[in-house]
């Protein structure tokens, strides 16, 4: 993992301030990835280093929007709401599981994978387009939608599953939580309309999940686990659809699993309208949806 965060002079975005400040943070999560190494002293690590990471991203975030605003930067809004789901949501909630998980394995790669998504996929496509390099990627704002979608899939986790669902982010591009298996499921109304539902596991949710539906154990995700998740997330969607009385309006027309490669590539091409990440108490999930 230490060699996905080198700096590249490809995240330059041609501004010094925050070239600089970008170096920075790289340079802050690569000596956590080394330093995580140290089994002894990880929680002492990962509790500084969090400490720090924060402190110095929020002075960050405070500065680029200073600049931002001393441009009249149009994606302005946009841009600091990504910055806010950052400082008040993703950050605070990883450093919750990690706690709450007595810093286990498993949380501290949802903490590192996430921030060295977010920062590799943030600079390169967000910040750039500060410089007008590109356009900016995130066209698409939570709204009052988001929040009843919110609750209509924490309230199917909680009914069918016993889960409580924490939300981790409402921009979630992709970013790496640990093994994982990722559906793309894509429906299509009478006029041809078609919506793609993306549902991202991680690997010990859908074997907690499927295991308690069918009543077995299972130690790894092999295909009758998967064949089992793939229909328990299309039930899950049909679900949703009752909640939102879309029955009948759009049809499963195909599910896809995707590798987490062709998951990235998929967002590249264009982010989901709707962008949930979740933390369930058992592993993490994803529901994407793009219309």
């Amino acid at each position: 993992m230490a060699n996905e965060i080198k700096w590249n002079d490809r995240f330059n975005i041609g501004v010094s301030s925050i070239d600089k400040a970008h170096q920075r943070l790289f340079s802050i999560v690569h000596k956590m990835v080394d330093l995580n190494e140290d089994e002894k002293d990880r929680q002492w690590i990962c509790t500084e280093g969090i400490k720090y990471f924060q402190s110095y991203a929020i002075k960050h975030f405070a500065d680029e929007e200073a600049y931002m605003r001393s441009i009249h930067y149009e994606g302005y809004e946009t841009h600091k709401r990504i910055h806010d789901d950052l400082r008040d949501k993703t950050l605070p909630a990883l450093e919750a599981d990690m706690k709450e998980s007595g810093y286990s394995v498993e949380s501290i790669q949802h903490f590192l994978g996430i921030c060295i998504g977010w920062l590799t996929g943030h600079i390169m496509l967000e910040d750039h387009a500060i410089t007008g390099k590109i356009a900016n990627k995130w066209i698409h704002e939570p709204t009052e939608e988001t929040a009843v979608l919110e609750e209509m899939i924490m309230r199917v986790m909680r009914e069918v599953f016993g889960l409580k669902l924490q939300v981790v982010s409402e921009h979630y591009a992709g970013e790496d939580f640990g093994k994982k298996i990722c559906f793309r499921m894509t429906y299509q109304n009478k006029e041809k309309k078609r919506v793609q539902v993306f549902f991202v596991l991680e690997e010990r949710l859908v074997l907690h999940t499927v295991g308690q539906l069918l009543s077995a154990q299972f130690k790894k995700v092999d295909k009758i686990v998967a064949d089992a998740a793939k229909l328990i997330a299309e039930q899950y969607m049909k679900r949703i659809a009752i909640y939102y009385n879309l029955t009948g309006v759009y049809a499963l027309e195909k599910t896809n699993v995707l590798t987490e490669d062709q998951l990235v590539q998929d967002f590249r091409i264009e982010y989901p309208k709707y962008s949930l990440l979740f933390n369930t108490g058992i592993g993490y999930m994803a529901v994407c949806i793009k219309l």
